[in-house]
């Protein structure tokens, strides 16, 4: 069986019906979407257990912690960036620091780096026709000396650039780490780094990891079938916004988690055929979306695409655009991730010798940009179905 590598997890959002024709079956509540990759060359390497599935399940344990504390809010997390991310980190740590990374992630980035390099390339290649752009650097104070190990590994693994920043000047390296972000993803993700997150005096370096993806619906939802709908949110109150529609054949299925709650899951695919977002909601309207969560990992998107079977359904969804910053230092120190928060033992001596570093990591802009019934570039509507996502993280080391 395939396993997925998520790009893009999740997003909780307050409403979704879904209805059979035979049965009509609505559901009007928060529902849980995924954008997942699945690559059976790759995984086929790595069972019973795959690296991208350690990867992704490392970001479902962080997107778990934060719905626990966040439980009413939209919350937008990238399994993909946390393991490049961290992976990156990885390279750098040592004693304590890159034992607790190592055991949050289950893997080392030795064993990692064959299977980033080939999602990382399969995305990207021309052969996908969706949009994927990722671009991933370490940008370090103009006058400090980076460990040759920590350069070369870096761009071996993860294609990872390592340049200069002024960070004396916080305005000057947020314009040329922007700037720098904008050209990766031609144009398409701006203003990435605000100068807040950077200290004058105590910021040393910066990981970038950003992702742009663009994806056309296999099956469209045409813009006639948009109407204006019931919304019902999470705390039960109705509004009439904008809703996608279509009725057509979709691969779906139910299941329960292990306390018998149930819930329905269906795949969206993307025209490149490689990436479907997958949307799953409890069935009844009184069992909130945080009672299900716990339950999803990636095993468990794995036994949703192989029990999946196909079956004429009407999708109705909200256009929305959904917009999230989240700090990610307190669900990684529950996860056990503390030493690197901490500057009396924080150990990045992998990264360079030249000063201790205490890392602070934040997920600074994570967007999912207008899914919609009319796909836009630019000023020109192109007529088609979309779903456009952006994301990226921002990690600064500091003195």
């Amino acid at each position: 069986m395939p396993s997925s590598q998520l790009l893009n997890l999740p997003i909780a959002l307050p409403s979704c019906r879904l209805s059979l024709p035979e049965g009509t079956m609505n559901w009007h509540f928060p529902f849980f979407l995924v954008a997942s990759v699945t690559w059976p060359s790759v995984c086929s390497q790595f069972n019973p257990l795959s690296l991208e599935e350690l990867g992704s399940d490392t970001g479902i344990q962080v997107f778990n912690q934060i719905v626990k504390s966040q439980p009413h809010d939209n919350i937008i997390i990238s399994p993909h960036g946390i393991a490049s991310v961290l992976g990156m980190l990885q390279l750098g740590a040592d004693g304590r620091t890159k034992k607790q990374l190592t055991t949050v992630m289950r893997y080392g980035v030795n064993g990692v780096g064959k299977m980033l390099k080939k999602i990382n390339k399969a995305i990207v290649s021309k052969k996908n026709k969706d949009i994927v752009m990722v671009a991933n650097a370490v940008f370090v104070k103009n006058d400090s000396k980076m460990e040759v190990p920590f350069v070369t590994r870096n761009k071996d693994v993860f294609q990872c650039e390592v340049r200069n920043a002024n960070f004396e000047d916080p305005a000057s390296a947020c314009a040329s780490i922007n700037a720098w972000v904008r050209n990766e993803t031609q144009g398409m993700i701006d203003n990435l780094l605000s100068p807040d997150l950077l200290n004058g005096v105590l910021t040393r370096l910066v990981l970038v990891n950003a992702v742009y993806f663009k994806g056309l619906w296999r099956s469209r939802f045409l813009p006639e079938n948009t109407k204006k709908r019931t919304f019902v949110a999470a705390d039960g109150k109705s509004y009439q916004v904008p809703m996608l529609a279509q009725l057509s054949v979709f691969r779906c299925g139910s299941t329960s988690t292990p306390s018998g709650l149930w819930y329905n899951f269906i795949e969206l695919p993307y025209h490149g055929e490689s990436i479907s977002m997958l949307i799953a909601l409890p069935t009844e309207s009184s069992v909130p979306l945080s009672a299900i969560v716990p339950h999803i990992s990636t095993k468990t998107i794995d036994s949703w695409v192989s029990t999946m079977v196909p079956k004429r359904v009407q999708v109705i969804l909200p256009k929305f655009t959904a917009v999230a910053q989240t700090d990610l230092k307190e669900p990684l120190k529950v996860l056990g991730i503390t030493d690197m928060f901490d500057p009396s033992k924080a150990n990045f001596a992998k990264i360079t010798s030249m000063f201790n570093l205490e890392f602070a990591l934040k997920l600074e802009q994570c967007v999912i940009n207008q899914v919609s019934d009319l796909f836009r570039k630019k000023r020109s509507a192109l007529g088609m179905c979309c779903c456009e996502t952006l994301q990226g993280f921002i990690g600064c080391l500091t003195e």
